[in-house]
């Protein structure tokens, strides 16, 4: 199985790419599109301001390539704001849409709420039987760092749940063979490397299945 790692400038992509080799999915990092051509895998990073990091993916010219990867059906892991550029927008960068992947938006921590950004570990409940989160105790701890949560438009979908303060949202979703987490798995230690090590089995799987997207 091939995987990738995109590299559009607004990615850890050092301690991702060692953390996929650590959990036996070694992948490629490739800074042009057609580097990525015939990707089995795609996994795509991300932190910092949602405006900067969406302005910077679409001049990589990579949001073609991710657009087909995705309505192919093929294996996609979105880590942080690799996640939130799935959405419609952001309230961070209200002039700057989304990719419109999956319905819903990025929203700020309520300023009554606990100190903004979230740093540290949190918990994460299992919602549904998520690839990524079966090896996993429900309730397991995973590093964040984040300002800003998604709020999904789209019911009844599959992850993990975590609250912070007041506020509950969905920080991992599998929607078909799309996995995205708004937590760090590269900084999550062994539940890190093992939700890492799932997304290659559910990957691999994926390949394999007969009359699978070539």
């Amino acid at each position: 199985m091939r995987t990738v790692l995109i590299d559009y400038g607004a990615g850890n992509l050092h301690s991702v790419a060692k953390a996929l080799e650590a959990a036996g999915v070694p992948a490629e990092t490739v800074v042009r599109p057609d580097e990525a051509e015939g990707a089995d895998a795609v996994v795509l990073p991300g932190q910092g301001h949602f405006g900067q990091a969406m302005r910077s993916f679409r001049t990589s010219g990579f949001e073609p390539l991710l657009r087909r990867h995705l309505e192919a059906g093929r294996p996609f892991l979105g880590i942080c704001v690799g996640l939130q550029l799935l959405m419609e927008g952001s309230e961070e960068a209200p002039d700057d849409p989304g990719l419109g992947l999956l319905p819903g938006r990025v929203v700020r921590f309520p300023a009554d709420g606990p100190s903004v950004p979230q740093m540290g570990w949190n918990r994460v409940h299992r919602v549904g039987r998520p690839d990524l989160l079966r090896d996993l105790p429900d309730g397991f701890h995973a590093y964040f760092a984040n300002s800003y949560v998604v709020r999904f438009d789209e019911p009844d979908l599959i992850g993990g749940r975590t609250s912070y303060g007041d506020v509950t949202f969905l920080s991992a979703l599998q929607r078909g063979a799309v996995h995205a987490v708004q937590f760090h798995p590269e900084k999550s230690q062994r539940a890190g490397l093992r939700i890492l090590a799932a997304f290659g089995r559910s990957a691999r799987a994926a390949v394999a299945r007969p009359g699978a997207a070539a």
